[in-house]
């Protein structure tokens, strides 16, 4: 762009302008339009009392003396503590459900109640803080404080109910799990695996553990679980079988007698027969099978686990 300038007195001037010079302009103009704005807000505010401009007037008086009014202070200060007040309501029932949710946990965990009590403030101390090390909090530092406090009492609520929830599912797979022995016995009398066949004396896999007792001994279920056979069975004689879920079943023969039906619910430990010695056996005993996926498996494993937990929940006990 050109411009040409004329005087009476001097001879035509050409100016020439580039586009750096019409940004430069332009950056002057925002430049002294922002300062103008700045100056026009100081010294309006700065001499609003002076002016008598109600408007002005009114703004400045709310900004700079709301806190000077006692009364508006006061009703400042009921606000923030009503508010701060409902959110320790808040807290306080979060915490009572926090304590109910800490007990059943340590419950299923099997922790002393007296060694972590949730209702009982955890001990705490220490030096008494050197001078210039202590700070108060203003209004809103508590109310941020209360805040982030009530988050992470939500966060620690939400963290439990997960650790609950993976407890309580880690012992109902527990209590259908084969760990309890079906008979009162200090020994049994044949094991899992190869041995001599009784009857036939050559050597024969043993699918199961047999347990020597007198006729009429109770017999329990090992877990709890539905009955799926209660019936008379050539070789295994009186025979029950009891469905625990995940694929696993559990074979008592050779009983005398049968308390339960097929369909029933059974509880771990309750008396389900008693010994006898029905079908294929040379005495009185109690033939114990655990089939996972229909295939049998060293019950041994199975009361291992449940003898090595008791003699665990009894240390924890005492």
């Amino acid at each position: 762009m050109q411009i040409i300038l004329l005087h009476p007195r001097f001879s035509a001037k050409t100016v020439t302008l580039t586009h750096w010079h019409l940004i430069l302009a332009a950056l002057g103009f925002v430049f002294s339009v922002i300062m103008a704005a700045s100056l026009l807000y100081y010294l309006t505010f700065r001499h609003a009392a002076d002016l008598n401009i109600p408007l002005m007037r009114d703004m400045v008086a709310s900004a700079t003396h709301d806190f000077d009014d006692p009364s508006k202070k006061d009703k400042y200060i009921k606000e923030n503590l009503a508010a701060m007040a409902m959110k320790l309501g808040e807290m306080q029932a979060q915490l009572m459900r926090l304590d109910a949710l800490g007990e059943r946990v340590q419950g299923l965990a099997g922790v002393k109640p007296q060694e972590f009590n949730f209702k009982e403030l955890p001990g705490r101390g220490g030096a008494e803080p050197a001078s210039g090390k202590e700070m108060s909090l203003s209004m809103s530092e508590f109310q941020q404080a209360l805040d982030a406090m009530a988050r992470d009492v939500e966060h620690r609520a939400d963290y439990m109910n997960v650790v609950e929830t993976a407890l309580m599912s880690n012992k109902i797979r527990t209590k259908l799990l084969p760990t309890i022995q079906p008979v009162n016995v200090a020994y049994n009398a044949s094991g899992f695996g190869w041995r001599v066949d009784p009857f036939t004396g050559r050597s024969a896999f043993h699918e199961g553990i047999d347990f020597a007792s007198a006729v009429g001994t109770p017999i329990v279920a090992a877990a709890g679980g539905v009955i799926i056979a209660a019936e008379y069975h050539h070789q295994y004689g009186n025979m029950i079988e009891i469905d625990h879920g995940n694929d696993i079943v559990t074979r008592y023969a050779h009983a005398s007698r049968l308390l339960m039906k097929v369909g029933d619910i059974v509880k771990r430990g309750q008396h389900i027969a008693d010994i006898g010695s029905t079908g294929r056996s040379t005495g009185p005993h109690l033939h114990f099978e655990v089939l996972v996926k229909g295939m049998q498996q060293d019950p041994h494993k199975f009361l291992s686990a449940g003898a090595n937990q008791a003699k665990m929940a009894a240390l924890m006990a005492k």
